[in-house]
């Protein structure tokens, strides 16, 4: 990016004789703004709750309703899963957002030999149905709404979680609830990918199909901009990169004859928080007039809310040091400010000690308090958009919309974001900019408070890190065992065998998928069934 390139039109750094300022972005900031900087954005026209919703997708924003706390939970057992739970709704927490461990995410059993060690070490651990019917028994899904953090086998846990729901009574019609299922930022940043890049994107176009048809208030995909920031994109690349992947998951719908206005309101957005007050806000404020525009003018949807740019934020673990780990409370408690300036819907605070483990029951209540704070103290839910009119922001808010659709030009130029993740040309970019940014947080270029400044000579302290109880594997194993030993098996294997017959004439699999996990057919199983037609992807090397 050309960082000799101001935001403003207005005196420069080098014409007022002060240091420059530069963005984590590239962009210049100017010492000062005025309405000069502005007169050519028409914010001033411009209301909450209209196209293209610059300052936020409803009228009154939170004056009405705050935005969902959804903390990030999930880990060993689905029996301790279903405590913590429990324990975040007693104390005040208007949905569930679930963490999954590696295993899960990765399509295999608990009684796998590539699973020893990992299971329920990073999150719950899901084998069958009845996983899912402990973690969430006494949980009112007409209530709480469940965000399932899980990719590579998302289709099999939107499967079960339809499947639970139907089994406890609820009408699939009404019920609520998203999955990330963003495969294709697995392939930029995280790497829980299974399949080929091509059949993987398939699958999520799967659910975002069944859902338009038979689940039409669920959200089936959560395009990840977070994953790509944690990686080491910058802000610009992170809001660009998932433009491009939520358009191209849009297009697969589009060829299944789905109507862009009977699913576009159910795509949803996960963005990542650090760094600076300003970028960020104008990140999101930017970006939200842009996805407005990219829906109705490229894809002609006529619903106001098939534009909506619908994200949880609030906060990354990428800005979180495990030095002086305590100053963390501090920086969450400026995201969750930042998110809440951005207009976000719901917020996901990171807590203080996620920099090294998965977060403690004390950790994740200051968070949560964090939350309760700003909404009940601060006066932050007040009035809409109260940075709204600033010269600064507004200017920055120009800049980034123009931005983000300058780099996803470069993605076209790449063929489009489905052959740039596949030949690697994405990952390449994204891993340039964070060898960058680490260089600059050795060097000092890029300041971090407790990390490269301010620091203080001291002993190392113990940090508490979530215990890892291998006993629970056993459990979990032995579980597995009965719950095989007590199914229908001659049933098992004819629908494995319709979930693979169905991959070979390439039809939607969410129907056998669904009638699978109702006879207790694992994970594993059904994706080594889909294993066997699909293959697995082989990610490219670069020399």
């Amino acid at each position: 990016m050309n960082t000799s390139k101001s935001i403003s039109k207005g005196k420069t750094a080098k014409e007022l004789n002060v240091k420059p300022v530069y963005l984590e972005s590239g962009l210049e900031v100017n010492p000062v703004y005025t309405a000069d900087d502005t007169k050519n954005s028409g914010i001033e026209k411009e209301m909450p709750g209209e196209y293209p919703f610059t300052r936020g997708i409803h009228p009154t924003m939170y004056r009405n309703k705050p935005f969902t706390i959804r903390q990030y939970a999930g880990f060993a057992s689905p029996e301790e899963t279903n405590e913590r739970f429990q324990f975040l709704i007693e104390n005040g927490q208007t949905g569930l957002n679930v963490a999954f461990d590696l295993p899960t995410q990765c399509g295999l059993d608990s009684d796998d030999a590539r699973a020893f060690g990992e299971v329920g070490r990073v999150g719950m651990s899901i084998d069958t149905l009845a996983d899912f019917e402990i973690a969430f028994k006494n949980i009112d899904l007409d209530k709480i709404t469940v965000s399932l953090t899980i990719n590579g086998t998302a289709i099999i846990l939107i499967a079960m979680y339809i499947a639970m729901a139907e089994k406890a009574g609820y009408d699939i019609s009404k019920l609520r609830g998203t999955a990330q299922n963003d495969i294709l930022k697995e392939f930029i940043g995280r790497g829980t990918w299974i399949f080929p890049v091509d059949k993987s994107v398939k699958l999520v176009v799967d659910t975002i199909e069944y859902c338009a048809h038979h689940v039409p208030k669920y959200s089936p995909v959560s395009v990840c901009g977070y994953h790509i920031r944690e990686s080491g994109a910058n802000p610009i690349q992170e809001m660009a990169y998932a433009f491009c992947i939520a358009k191209a998951y849009t297009d697969g719908a589009l060829e299944r004859g789905i109507t862009i206005d009977d699913f576009a309101s159910r795509l949803s957005f996960n963005f990542d928080i650090y760094g600076n007050l300003f970028e960020q806000v104008a990140k999101f404020r930017g970006g939200r007039r842009l996805w407005a525009k990219i829906i109705r003018e490229e894809y002609h949807a006529k619903k106001d809310s098939s534009c909506w740019l619908r994200m949880i934020a609030g906060g990354g673990g990428g800005g979180l040091t495990k030095e002086q780990p305590e100053n963390n409370i501090v920086r969450s408690a400026y995201y969750a400010l930042i998110s809440a300036l951005s207009g976000t819907q719901t917020m996901a605070l990171c807590s203080y000690d996620e920099a090294y483990t998965i977060p403690t029951e004390h950790s994740a209540e200051i968070s949560l308090r964090t939350m309760q704070i700003m909404i009940h103290e601060m006066g932050i839910c007040d009035t809409v958009d109260p940075l709204g009119g600033s010269y600064y922001v507004e200017a920055l808010t120009d800049k980034f919309e123009e931005e983000i659709k300058r780099e996803m030009k470069t993605v076209e130029k790449w063929d489009g974001i489905v052959n740039a993740v596949a030949t690697g040309k994405i990952q390449e970019s994204v891993s340039k900019q964070a060898y960058a940014r680490e260089m600059g947080m050795q060097t000092g270029k890029v300041p971090k408070v407790g990390v490269n400044i301010f620091t203080r000579e001291e002993e190392s302290k113990d940090v508490e890190f979530h215990p890892y109880d291998p006993k629970g594997a056993d459990v979990q194993i032995e579980k597995l065992k009965k719950i095989k030993a007590g199914r229908n098996n001659e049933k098992v294997k004819l629908c494995l065998a319709q979930v693979k017959q169905d991959a070979i004439d390439n039809k939607n699999l969410m129907p056998s998928i669904i009638a699978a996990v109702k006879e207790y057919c694992t994970v594993g199983e059904i994706v080594t069934a889909m294993k066997e037609e699909y293959g697995e992807f082989k990610e490219p090397i670069f020399f």
